[in-house]
């Protein structure tokens, strides 16, 4: 029995959705992160990945030693890759929702 490359895409994107070990690359998270807090990429650094299912939680420390605990969403589909912004607290703080912040 021959498989067609569609339905073997088909079956490895069904495999591998929601898996941000996958999904998630470490430049993904570098870019995202910088994003979210305002930072050069090169001014903080990115330890304790922990990918969990459709998510990768890390623990980001700046130049200037203030401490983030972020995460991201991945996920691979028909598309490719998807990775969505970091959403980070600062350590020591409440977290909130990012919906409702003003």
């Amino acid at each position: 029995m021959k498989t067609s490359p569609l339905l073997a895409t088909f079956s490895f994107a069904l495999l591998t959705s929601g898996c941000a070990s996958i999904a998630v690359t470490d430049e993904a998270i570098v870019e995202r992160t910088a994003f979210a807090l305002g930072l050069a990429k090169s001014d903080f650094t990115i330890s304790n990945r922990m990918d969990d299912g459709a998510a990768t939680r890390y623990q980001v420390r700046t130049k200037a030693g203030q401490n983030y605990r972020c995460f991201v969403g991945g996920s691979i589909g028909l598309l490719g890759r998807a990775v969505s912004e970091a959403v980070c607290t600062k350590e020591g703080e409440t977290p909130r929702n990012p919906l409702l912040s003003r």
